[in-house]
Protein backbone atom coordinates (compact mmCIF):
# COMPACT_ATOMS: atom_id res chain seq x y z
CA UNK A 1 0.00 0.00 0.00
CA UNK A 2 1.62 3.28 -1.19
CA UNK A 3 2.36 5.99 1.90
CA UNK A 4 0.00 9.35 1.82
CA UNK A 5 0.47 12.94 2.02
CA UNK A 6 -1.68 15.50 2.73
CA UNK A 7 -0.70 18.96 1.39
CA UNK A 8 -2.02 22.45 3.14
CA UNK A 9 -2.34 25.21 0.51
CA UNK A 10 -1.73 25.03 -3.61
CA UNK A 11 1.00 27.60 -3.94
CA UNK A 12 3.42 27.06 -6.16
CA UNK A 13 5.64 25.39 -3.70
CA UNK A 14 2.83 23.06 -2.73
CA UNK A 15 2.21 22.12 -6.45
CA UNK A 16 5.89 21.46 -6.56
CA UNK A 17 6.19 19.22 -3.13
CA UNK A 18 2.75 17.04 -4.83
CA UNK A 19 4.14 16.61 -8.04
CA UNK A 20 8.00 15.39 -6.25
CA UNK A 21 6.21 13.34 -3.59
CA UNK A 22 3.65 11.80 -6.14
CA UNK A 23 7.20 10.68 -8.18
CA UNK A 24 8.34 8.94 -5.07
CA UNK A 25 5.18 6.44 -4.99
CA UNK A 26 3.14 8.60 -2.31
CA UNK A 27 -0.70 9.50 -2.55
CA UNK A 28 -0.94 12.90 -2.62
CA UNK A 29 -4.00 15.25 -1.25
CA UNK A 30 -3.99 18.85 -1.24
CA UNK A 31 -6.22 21.19 0.12
CA UNK A 32 -6.52 24.83 -0.82
CA UNK A 33 -9.15 27.66 0.93
CA UNK A 34 -9.17 29.42 -2.48
CA UNK A 35 -11.18 28.14 -5.47
CA UNK A 36 -8.27 28.04 -7.52
CA UNK A 37 -4.06 26.74 -7.58
CA UNK A 38 -1.17 28.75 -7.59
CA UNK A 39 -1.70 30.98 -4.50
CA UNK A 40 0.20 34.61 -5.76
CA UNK A 41 1.16 32.84 -8.92
CA UNK A 42 -2.68 33.69 -10.31
CA UNK A 43 -4.47 35.52 -13.35
CA UNK A 44 -7.41 38.04 -13.43
CA UNK A 45 -9.50 38.75 -16.10
CA UNK A 46 -11.17 42.10 -16.80
CA UNK A 47 -13.11 42.99 -19.81
CA UNK A 48 -10.71 41.87 -22.48
CA UNK A 49 -7.61 42.18 -20.56
CA UNK A 50 -5.88 39.11 -18.50
CA UNK A 51 -2.98 39.98 -15.97
CA UNK A 52 -0.80 37.94 -14.20
CA UNK A 53 -1.89 38.30 -10.24
CA UNK A 54 1.53 38.05 -8.63
CA UNK A 55 5.48 37.45 -9.62
CA UNK A 56 6.10 38.67 -12.80
CA UNK A 57 9.71 37.96 -13.35
CA UNK A 58 10.73 34.36 -14.27
CA UNK A 59 14.43 33.42 -13.70
CA UNK A 60 15.67 29.97 -13.38
CA UNK A 61 13.27 27.96 -15.60
CA UNK A 62 15.04 24.59 -15.10
CA UNK A 63 13.59 24.65 -11.65
CA UNK A 64 9.89 24.28 -13.63
CA UNK A 65 11.43 21.93 -16.76
CA UNK A 66 13.43 19.32 -13.53
CA UNK A 67 9.66 18.69 -12.42
CA UNK A 68 8.29 17.18 -15.85
CA UNK A 69 12.08 15.43 -16.41
CA UNK A 70 11.57 13.86 -12.39
CA UNK A 71 7.77 12.69 -14.31
CA UNK A 72 8.92 11.43 -17.14
CA UNK A 73 8.15 13.95 -19.31
CA UNK A 74 9.89 16.20 -22.21
CA UNK A 75 9.10 20.05 -20.41
CA UNK A 76 9.03 21.58 -24.34
CA UNK A 77 5.58 19.39 -24.51
CA UNK A 78 4.07 21.06 -22.01
CA UNK A 79 5.62 24.36 -21.18
CA UNK A 80 7.25 27.19 -23.44
CA UNK A 81 8.96 30.27 -22.48
CA UNK A 82 11.56 32.42 -24.56
CA UNK A 83 14.24 34.43 -23.03
CA UNK A 84 14.08 38.03 -22.47
CA UNK A 85 16.38 40.27 -24.90
CA UNK A 86 15.66 43.39 -22.92
CA UNK A 87 15.25 42.71 -18.99
CA UNK A 88 13.82 45.69 -18.09
CA UNK A 89 13.26 49.36 -19.32
CA UNK A 90 14.59 52.46 -17.01
CA UNK A 91 12.94 56.12 -16.53
CA UNK A 92 14.03 58.81 -14.39
CA UNK A 93 12.22 62.07 -14.23
CA UNK A 94 15.24 63.94 -15.89
CA UNK A 95 14.36 62.49 -19.09
CA UNK A 96 17.19 59.32 -18.94
CA UNK A 97 16.24 56.02 -19.97
CA UNK A 98 18.70 53.00 -19.60
CA UNK A 99 17.48 49.64 -21.26
CA UNK A 100 18.95 46.83 -19.51
CA UNK A 101 19.66 44.28 -22.60
CA UNK A 102 20.20 41.03 -22.11
CA UNK A 103 23.73 40.81 -23.39
CA UNK A 104 25.92 41.90 -20.66
CA UNK A 105 28.21 43.89 -23.25
CA UNK A 106 25.28 45.92 -24.80
CA UNK A 107 24.07 46.80 -21.49
CA UNK A 108 27.10 48.18 -20.36
CA UNK A 109 27.44 49.97 -23.38
CA UNK A 110 24.18 51.24 -22.72
CA UNK A 111 24.95 52.48 -19.12
CA UNK A 112 28.51 53.88 -19.94
CA UNK A 113 26.54 56.22 -23.33
CA UNK A 114 23.22 57.08 -21.51
CA UNK A 115 25.07 57.29 -17.90
CA UNK A 116 28.22 57.85 -18.26
CA UNK A 117 29.71 55.28 -16.05
CA UNK A 118 32.69 52.99 -17.91
CA UNK A 119 30.94 49.97 -19.40
CA UNK A 120 34.24 48.04 -17.40
CA UNK A 121 32.18 48.98 -14.17
CA UNK A 122 29.10 46.87 -14.92
CA UNK A 123 30.87 44.21 -16.17
CA UNK A 124 32.82 44.03 -13.13
CA UNK A 125 30.00 44.01 -11.02
CA UNK A 126 28.35 41.47 -12.85
CA UNK A 127 31.43 39.15 -12.59
CA UNK A 128 30.82 39.60 -8.36
CA UNK A 129 27.73 38.92 -8.56
CA UNK A 130 28.41 35.21 -10.53
CA UNK A 131 31.18 34.94 -7.66
CA UNK A 132 28.46 35.44 -4.57
CA UNK A 133 26.40 32.88 -6.83
CA UNK A 134 29.04 30.47 -7.32
CA UNK A 135 29.70 30.15 -3.49
CA UNK A 136 26.20 30.91 -1.88
CA UNK A 137 23.87 29.18 -4.48
CA UNK A 138 24.91 25.92 -3.54
CA UNK A 139 24.81 26.25 0.43
CA UNK A 140 21.71 28.88 0.68
CA UNK A 141 18.92 27.93 -2.07
CA UNK A 142 19.91 24.37 -2.74
CA UNK A 143 20.81 22.53 0.60
CA UNK A 144 18.68 23.25 4.20
CA UNK A 145 20.76 25.32 6.40
CA UNK A 146 19.25 23.25 9.44
CA UNK A 147 21.25 20.45 9.10
CA UNK A 148 25.12 20.31 10.26
CA UNK A 149 26.33 18.83 6.98
CA UNK A 150 25.93 21.98 4.86
CA UNK A 151 28.39 23.55 7.14
CA UNK A 152 30.85 20.90 7.19
CA UNK A 153 30.88 20.15 3.06
CA UNK A 154 34.12 20.92 1.29
CA UNK A 155 31.65 23.91 -1.11
CA UNK A 156 31.21 25.54 2.50
CA UNK A 157 34.53 25.26 3.80
CA UNK A 158 35.75 27.09 0.41
CA UNK A 159 33.29 29.76 0.65
CA UNK A 160 34.56 30.28 4.35
CA UNK A 161 37.81 31.54 2.97
CA UNK A 162 35.80 34.17 0.56
CA UNK A 163 33.86 35.44 3.24
CA UNK A 164 34.86 39.09 2.47
CA UNK A 165 34.21 38.89 -0.98
CA UNK A 166 30.46 37.38 -0.44
CA UNK A 167 28.74 40.71 0.95
CA UNK A 168 28.75 39.30 4.38
CA UNK A 169 30.23 42.60 6.13
CA UNK A 170 28.61 45.80 4.12
CA UNK A 171 25.35 46.54 2.89
CA UNK A 172 23.95 46.30 -0.87
CA UNK A 173 24.02 50.38 -0.72
CA UNK A 174 27.27 50.11 0.47
CA UNK A 175 28.62 47.87 -2.10
CA UNK A 176 27.21 49.33 -4.75
CA UNK A 177 28.11 52.88 -4.10
CA UNK A 178 32.00 51.30 -4.10
CA UNK A 179 31.38 49.80 -6.98
CA UNK A 180 29.80 52.70 -9.40
CA UNK A 181 29.90 56.59 -10.13
CA UNK A 182 26.96 57.36 -11.13
CA UNK A 183 23.98 57.61 -8.44
CA UNK A 184 21.30 56.26 -11.15
CA UNK A 185 23.31 53.34 -11.15
CA UNK A 186 23.87 52.76 -7.50
CA UNK A 187 19.89 52.87 -7.67
CA UNK A 188 19.35 50.54 -10.61
CA UNK A 189 21.36 47.65 -8.96
CA UNK A 190 19.75 48.76 -5.19
CA UNK A 191 16.60 47.82 -6.86
CA UNK A 192 17.52 44.08 -6.52
CA UNK A 193 16.83 44.45 -2.80
CA UNK A 194 12.92 44.73 -3.70
CA UNK A 195 12.63 40.91 -5.02
CA UNK A 196 12.33 39.30 -1.74
CA UNK A 197 11.02 42.35 0.09
CA UNK A 198 13.96 44.26 1.93
CA UNK A 199 15.82 47.64 2.20
CA UNK A 200 19.15 47.79 0.51
CA UNK A 201 20.15 50.44 2.93
CA UNK A 202 20.02 47.90 5.05
CA UNK A 203 20.20 44.57 3.75
CA UNK A 204 23.67 42.81 3.95
CA UNK A 205 25.40 43.15 0.30
CA UNK A 206 25.47 39.22 -0.44
CA UNK A 207 21.94 40.01 -2.03
CA UNK A 208 23.96 41.65 -5.08
CA UNK A 209 23.64 37.63 -5.86
CA UNK A 210 20.51 38.18 -7.63
CA UNK A 211 22.00 40.31 -10.88
CA UNK A 212 23.39 37.06 -11.61
CA UNK A 213 20.23 35.76 -11.99
CA UNK A 214 18.64 38.33 -14.39
CA UNK A 215 21.86 38.99 -16.38
CA UNK A 216 24.57 36.27 -16.36
CA UNK A 217 21.49 33.44 -16.21
CA UNK A 218 18.77 35.47 -18.28
CA UNK A 219 15.30 36.60 -17.51
CA UNK A 220 12.22 35.21 -19.45
CA UNK A 221 8.77 34.95 -20.28
CA UNK A 222 6.06 32.02 -20.39
CA UNK A 223 4.72 32.71 -23.74
CA UNK A 224 1.23 32.07 -21.83
CA UNK A 225 1.79 33.93 -19.53
CA UNK A 226 3.22 33.65 -16.09
CA UNK A 227 0.39 31.86 -14.63
CA UNK A 228 1.02 29.08 -17.27
CA UNK A 229 4.04 28.06 -14.65
CA UNK A 230 1.17 27.68 -12.13
CA UNK A 231 -1.63 25.73 -14.52
CA UNK A 232 1.09 23.00 -16.28
CA UNK A 233 2.40 22.21 -13.07
CA UNK A 234 -1.02 21.50 -11.99
CA UNK A 235 -2.07 19.64 -14.58
CA UNK A 236 1.45 18.03 -14.47
CA UNK A 237 0.01 17.26 -10.64
CA UNK A 238 -3.17 15.78 -11.75
CA UNK A 239 -1.56 13.79 -14.36
CA UNK A 240 0.91 11.80 -11.55
CA UNK A 241 -2.62 11.13 -9.61
CA UNK A 242 -2.39 14.17 -7.36
CA UNK A 243 -5.95 14.64 -5.99
CA UNK A 244 -6.49 18.68 -5.70
CA UNK A 245 -9.60 20.27 -3.00
CA UNK A 246 -10.31 23.44 -3.72
CA UNK A 247 -12.82 25.80 -1.37
CA UNK A 248 -11.13 23.53 1.34
CA UNK A 249 -9.62 25.42 4.48
CA UNK A 250 -8.11 23.67 6.49
CA UNK A 251 -8.68 23.78 10.01
CA UNK A 252 -6.39 22.06 11.53
CA UNK A 253 -3.23 19.83 11.46
CA UNK A 254 -3.71 17.05 13.87
CA UNK A 255 -1.01 16.20 16.12
CA UNK A 256 -0.58 12.81 18.47
CA UNK A 257 2.34 11.51 20.72
CA UNK A 258 4.21 14.50 18.94
CA UNK A 259 3.53 13.20 15.23
CA UNK A 260 1.23 14.63 12.54
CA UNK A 261 -1.08 12.14 11.29
CA UNK A 262 -3.71 14.08 9.31
CA UNK A 263 -5.53 17.87 8.95
CA UNK A 264 -9.03 18.72 9.64
CA UNK A 265 -11.19 20.03 6.79
CA UNK A 266 -14.65 21.33 7.78
CA UNK A 267 -14.84 19.31 10.98
CA UNK A 268 -13.65 15.88 8.92
CA UNK A 269 -10.50 13.97 9.53
CA UNK A 270 -8.09 13.64 6.71
CA UNK A 271 -5.41 11.40 7.87
CA UNK A 272 -1.90 10.74 6.26
CA UNK A 273 1.74 9.33 7.00
CA UNK A 274 3.38 13.04 6.42
CA UNK A 275 1.81 16.53 6.29
CA UNK A 276 3.53 19.57 4.51
CA UNK A 277 2.47 23.22 4.93
CA UNK A 278 2.38 25.20 2.00
CA UNK A 279 0.30 27.94 3.90
CA UNK A 280 2.64 31.21 5.64
CA UNK A 281 4.48 30.24 8.12
CA UNK A 282 3.58 32.23 10.47
CA UNK A 283 0.20 32.40 9.83
CA UNK A 284 -0.11 28.56 9.75
CA UNK A 285 1.29 28.72 13.85
CA UNK A 286 -0.96 31.42 14.80
CA UNK A 287 -4.30 29.10 13.04
CA UNK A 288 -3.90 25.75 12.04
CA UNK A 289 -0.90 25.14 14.03
CA UNK A 290 -2.23 27.08 17.27
CA UNK A 291 -2.12 24.05 19.96
CA UNK A 292 1.43 23.24 19.75
CA UNK A 293 4.95 24.72 20.31
CA UNK A 294 5.30 27.98 18.62
CA UNK A 295 8.77 29.02 17.40
CA UNK A 296 8.56 32.52 19.24
CA UNK A 297 11.48 33.98 17.48
CA UNK A 298 10.90 33.54 14.53
CA UNK A 299 6.98 34.88 14.45
CA UNK A 300 8.01 38.16 15.91
CA UNK A 301 10.82 38.70 13.55
CA UNK A 302 10.19 41.77 11.27
CA UNK A 303 8.25 40.77 7.90
CA UNK A 304 9.22 42.24 4.53
CA UNK A 305 7.65 44.64 2.56
CA UNK A 306 3.99 44.40 0.87
CA UNK A 307 2.78 45.63 -2.44
CA UNK A 308 -0.02 47.59 -3.72
CA UNK A 309 -1.09 46.70 -7.53
CA UNK A 310 -3.17 48.75 -9.57
CA UNK A 311 -4.19 46.55 -12.76
CA UNK A 312 -5.21 48.75 -15.26
CA UNK A 313 -6.39 48.10 -18.79
CA UNK A 314 -5.27 51.53 -20.93
CA UNK A 315 -6.49 52.07 -23.78
CA UNK A 316 -3.01 53.11 -25.70
CA UNK A 317 0.27 51.14 -26.37
CA UNK A 318 2.98 52.69 -25.52
CA UNK A 319 6.16 52.10 -27.90
CA UNK A 320 8.58 53.15 -25.01
CA UNK A 321 7.60 50.40 -22.32
CA UNK A 322 8.61 46.65 -22.74
CA UNK A 323 7.63 44.08 -20.58
CA UNK A 324 9.41 45.37 -17.59
CA UNK A 325 9.30 48.68 -16.25
CA UNK A 326 11.03 50.87 -13.71
CA UNK A 327 10.01 54.74 -13.10
CA UNK A 328 12.21 55.84 -10.04
CA UNK A 329 12.04 57.62 -7.65
CA UNK A 330 13.86 60.85 -6.94
CA UNK A 331 14.85 60.55 -3.24
CA UNK A 332 15.01 56.28 -3.27
CA UNK A 333 16.62 56.36 0.53
CA UNK A 334 13.60 58.17 1.86
CA UNK A 335 11.49 55.98 -0.27
CA UNK A 336 12.57 52.81 1.87
CA UNK A 337 12.41 54.59 5.16
CA UNK A 338 8.91 55.20 4.46
CA UNK A 339 7.99 51.49 3.92
CA UNK A 340 10.31 50.08 6.35
CA UNK A 341 10.92 53.10 9.28
CA UNK A 342 7.50 54.86 8.88
CA UNK A 343 4.79 52.01 7.73
CA UNK A 344 4.02 54.80 5.24
CA UNK A 345 4.16 55.22 1.23
CA UNK A 346 6.90 57.62 0.01
CA UNK A 347 4.84 60.79 -2.12
CA UNK A 348 7.23 59.79 -4.78
CA UNK A 349 6.90 55.92 -4.96
CA UNK A 350 9.46 54.10 -7.96
CA UNK A 351 6.59 52.74 -10.15
CA UNK A 352 6.93 49.27 -11.77
CA UNK A 353 4.65 48.65 -14.62
CA UNK A 354 4.82 44.97 -15.89
CA UNK A 355 2.58 44.59 -19.60
CA UNK A 356 2.69 41.16 -20.94
CA UNK A 357 0.70 42.41 -23.78
CA UNK A 358 4.04 43.54 -25.34
CA UNK A 359 4.82 39.86 -25.58
CA UNK A 360 1.03 38.47 -25.55
CA UNK A 361 -1.09 40.37 -27.91
CA UNK A 362 -4.19 38.82 -26.46
CA UNK A 363 -3.79 39.95 -23.21
CA UNK A 364 -5.38 43.12 -23.71
CA UNK A 365 -7.42 44.48 -26.34
CA UNK A 366 -5.84 45.61 -30.12
CA UNK A 367 -4.54 49.16 -29.70
CA UNK A 368 -4.96 48.38 -25.72
CA UNK A 369 -2.41 47.31 -22.92
CA UNK A 370 -2.61 45.57 -19.57
CA UNK A 371 -0.62 47.41 -17.06
CA UNK A 372 0.63 45.85 -13.82
CA UNK A 373 1.37 48.75 -11.96
CA UNK A 374 3.02 48.13 -8.49
CA UNK A 375 4.47 50.17 -5.94
CA UNK A 376 6.91 48.67 -2.62
CA UNK A 377 4.91 49.89 0.86
CA UNK A 378 5.15 48.73 4.15
CA UNK A 379 3.26 45.58 5.18
CA UNK A 380 -0.18 46.23 7.39
CA UNK A 381 0.37 47.32 10.91
CA UNK A 382 -3.33 48.64 10.74
CA UNK A 383 -2.49 51.33 8.29
CA UNK A 384 -5.24 53.90 7.10
CA UNK A 385 -4.88 51.99 3.88
CA UNK A 386 -8.31 53.52 2.36
CA UNK A 387 -6.44 56.67 2.74
CA UNK A 388 -2.90 55.36 1.58
CA UNK A 389 -4.21 53.64 -1.73
CA UNK A 390 -6.19 57.19 -3.03
CA UNK A 391 -2.88 59.27 -2.23
CA UNK A 392 -0.65 56.57 -3.59
CA UNK A 393 -2.89 56.23 -6.89
CA UNK A 394 -2.66 60.07 -7.39
CA UNK A 395 0.78 60.25 -6.88
CA UNK A 396 1.70 57.05 -9.45
CA UNK A 397 -0.63 58.70 -12.06
CA UNK A 398 0.70 61.89 -11.49
CA UNK A 399 4.48 60.75 -11.76
CA UNK A 400 3.74 58.14 -15.07
CA UNK A 401 2.38 61.81 -16.37
CA UNK A 402 5.37 63.18 -16.18
CA UNK A 403 7.78 60.74 -17.20
CA UNK A 404 5.57 59.42 -20.33
CA UNK A 405 4.23 63.01 -21.07
CA UNK A 406 0.57 61.64 -21.24
CA UNK A 407 -2.72 61.91 -19.28
CA UNK A 408 -3.19 58.44 -17.83
CA UNK A 409 -6.36 58.76 -16.18
CA UNK A 410 -8.28 59.50 -19.27
CA UNK A 411 -6.60 56.67 -20.84
CA UNK A 412 -7.90 53.71 -17.88
CA UNK A 413 -10.70 51.57 -18.70
CA UNK A 414 -10.78 48.85 -16.19
CA UNK A 415 -9.54 48.71 -12.75
CA UNK A 416 -8.53 46.14 -10.17
CA UNK A 417 -6.83 46.84 -6.41
CA UNK A 418 -4.41 44.14 -4.44
CA UNK A 419 -3.17 45.65 -1.24
CA UNK A 420 -1.24 44.19 1.87
CA UNK A 421 -4.99 43.87 3.61
CA UNK A 422 -6.75 41.66 0.73
CA UNK A 423 -3.01 40.12 -0.46
CA UNK A 424 -3.23 38.33 3.15
CA UNK A 425 -7.13 37.47 3.15
CA UNK A 426 -6.17 36.09 -0.15
CA UNK A 427 -2.73 34.46 0.22
CA UNK A 428 -2.52 34.16 4.10
CA UNK A 429 0.35 36.12 4.08
CA UNK A 430 0.85 37.58 7.70
CA UNK A 431 0.66 41.12 7.56
CA UNK A 432 0.17 40.99 3.89
CA UNK A 433 4.37 40.79 4.01
CA UNK A 434 4.87 39.32 0.32
CA UNK A 435 8.13 37.35 1.38
CA UNK A 436 7.60 36.23 5.08
CA UNK A 437 10.36 37.29 7.23
CA UNK A 438 12.52 40.26 6.30
CA UNK A 439 16.39 40.27 4.93
CA UNK A 440 16.99 43.56 6.64
CA UNK A 441 20.06 42.09 8.55
CA UNK A 442 22.74 39.67 7.52
CA UNK A 443 21.80 37.10 9.98
CA UNK A 444 18.16 36.57 7.78
CA UNK A 445 19.00 33.65 5.93
CA UNK A 446 19.44 31.76 9.16
CA UNK A 447 16.29 33.17 10.72
CA UNK A 448 13.71 31.34 8.25
CA UNK A 449 11.92 28.09 9.36
CA UNK A 450 13.47 24.99 8.31
CA UNK A 451 11.97 22.91 5.74
CA UNK A 452 10.43 19.95 8.50
CA UNK A 453 9.47 20.19 12.10
CA UNK A 454 12.03 20.06 14.89
CA UNK A 455 9.30 19.47 17.38
CA UNK A 456 6.92 17.61 14.99
CA UNK A 457 7.81 14.43 13.57
CA UNK A 458 6.21 14.05 9.83
CA UNK A 459 5.54 17.56 9.36
CA UNK A 460 7.63 19.78 6.51
CA UNK A 461 7.33 23.00 5.51
CA UNK A 462 7.82 24.78 2.00
CA UNK A 463 6.69 28.11 -0.06
CA UNK A 464 8.04 31.73 0.14
CA UNK A 465 7.93 32.17 4.16
CA UNK A 466 9.99 29.70 5.04
CA UNK A 467 14.20 28.47 3.79
CA UNK A 468 15.22 29.25 1.22
CA UNK A 469 13.22 31.91 0.63
CA UNK A 470 10.20 34.11 -1.61
CA UNK A 471 10.14 34.60 -5.08
CA UNK A 472 9.26 31.35 -7.99
CA UNK A 473 12.71 29.92 -8.15
CA UNK A 474 13.62 29.89 -4.39
CA UNK A 475 9.57 28.18 -3.61
CA UNK A 476 10.26 25.56 -6.15
CA UNK A 477 13.67 25.41 -4.34
CA UNK A 478 12.06 25.35 -1.13
CA UNK A 479 9.66 21.97 -2.23
CA UNK A 480 12.87 19.79 -3.28
CA UNK A 481 15.00 20.56 -0.01
CA UNK A 482 11.67 19.53 1.71
CA UNK A 483 11.11 16.12 -0.08
CA UNK A 484 14.81 15.50 0.40
CA UNK A 485 13.70 15.45 4.42
CA UNK A 486 10.99 12.78 3.63
CA UNK A 487 11.45 9.12 3.81
CA UNK A 488 9.84 6.45 2.35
Amino acid sequence: MSQKALIVGSGIAGIAASIRLAVQGYQVEVFEANPYPGGKLSEITLKGYRFDAGPSLFTLPEQVEELFRLAGKDPKDHFDYEKLEIACHYFWEDGKQVKAWADINRFAEEVETKLGEPAKNVREALRSSAFIYEHLAPLFMHRSLHQFGTWTNPQALKSYLKMGKLGIFSTMNQANERQFQNPKLVQLFNRYATYNGSDPYQTPATLNIIPHLEFNIGAYFPKKGMHDITISLYRLAQDLGVEFHFMAKVEEILVEKGRAVGVKVDGKTHQANIIVNNMDMVNAYKSILRKQKQPKKLLEQPKSSSALIFYWGVKREFKELGLHNILFSEDYQTEFEHIFKKGSIYEDPTVYINITSTHKSDDAPKGCMNWFTMINVPNNQGQDWDSLIQEARKNIISKVNRVLNTDLESLIEVEEILEPRTIESKTSSANGALYGNSSNNRFAAFLRHANYSSDIKNLYFCGGSVHPGGGIPLSLLSAKIMVGFVKN
